[in-house]
């Protein structure tokens, strides 16, 4: 099992959707957000096992909350950052000509980013409550979206309708939205939490979405939000990130502060592997859409690790 060591905390990895074992990793520094780099990870085989090889890595002032890859552009990511800006990168340029461009709205932290899945657009969320929807020609937002009451930790574009996505929020709910009429269509309280962290869609189903909140996940029908369809909860403290496999449909992943990564059988609310891997919080989870069972985490440990998930029910710790 390869490992990657950052210099600052691990909070998001991301595969790329182009190159089949390329990575995206945001890190910044444990408190306060100061400092922080964006890397680019290559995954290869060699005759003695998989290694990582850091292909490009960018200083930010600030330290990343978030990143994604552009769905459209090969070359093209985007992060979040602490002191509230969105940054372009164009990772085949040398770092002497990033950021590409910046986006400077938020009067707070920017806590989550996501690229439109079909479209040359993104979202970013913030500490501030609002939600803005950016694209590539303009430097200032093409729309803010204001209902939340509460910072909005996590936004989603909804994986096969495009116009929909998904916000968690502090103020205990979850907001879907359209971007045909720029509205909120329904909004799902979760009166049973303190604040939900992330969000994130079903590949396979338009209709289901996850969310988290402290220890535990629901998994909703968004078209009928008075229960979620299924609770769970196995995680010995806060999760900090969920996300559904791209291959699997009953399959979901899910990393915590108690310092492990899981996966579920979100159907039957069942924990089917278990990860102990990190010795500190884990922030950051993704699963590569060519490779199954491919999964990469990034944590406050300073390691990005990268290995194959089991088919059956197994726990994976470290390397003594």
């Amino acid at each position: 099992m390869p490992s990657f060591r950052t210099r600052f905390k691990g909070k998001a990895v991301r595969f790329s959707r182009f190159d089949i074992c390329r990575l995206l990793v945001g890190t910044c520094g444990r408190f306060g957000g100061r400092r922080g780099h964006l890397h680019v990870l290559d995954l290869y085989a060699t005759r003695r096992g998989d290694v990582i090889n850091e292909v490009a890595a960018f200083d930010t002032v600030y330290g990343v909350s978030d990143c994604c890859w552009s769905e459209s552009h090969q070359s093209l990511a985007v992060s979040a950052l602490t002191d509230g800006t969105v940054k372009l990168w164009d990772v085949s340029l040398p770092p002497a000509l990033n950021p590409v461009s910046y986006f400077c709205e938020h009067y707070d932290e920017a806590c989550s980013v996501d690229w439109n899945p079909v479209s040359d657009c993104f979202l970013s969320a913030s500490l501030d409550s609002q939600i803005k929807l950016w694209t590539l020609d303009r430097s200032n937002s093409s729309y803010t979206f204001q209902r939340h009451s509460d910072s909005v930790y996590s936004v989603a574009w909804n994986a096969t309708d495009p116009h929909v996505f998904a916000s968690a929020s502090g103020d205990r709910t979850a907001g879907l939205w359209d971007v045909r009429d720029n509205r909120c269509f329904t909004v799902i309280h979760d009166e049973k939490t303190r604040q939900l962290v992330s969000c994130g869609w079903n590949t396979y189903n338009q209709f289901h979405l996850a969310t988290a909140s402290g220890s535990s996940i629901n998994i909703w029908d968004v078209r009928t939000t008075r229960s979620p369809l299924v609770n769970f909860s196995g995680h010995d403290d806060t999760v900090c990130r969920i996300r559904f496999s791209p291959h699997q449909p009953s399959t979901l992943l899910s990393c915590s502060v108690d310092n492990t990564v899981r996966m579920w059988d979100w159907r039957e609310g069942a924990s089917i592997a278990r990860y102990d891997l990190h010795t500190d919080r884990v922030h950051g989870i993704d699963m590569s859409v060519h490779i199954e069972g491919l999964i990469a985490s990034a944590g406050w440990d300073n390691l990005v690790h990268i290995w194959r998930d089991r088919p059956v029910t197994a726990t994976l710790s470290r390397s003594p």
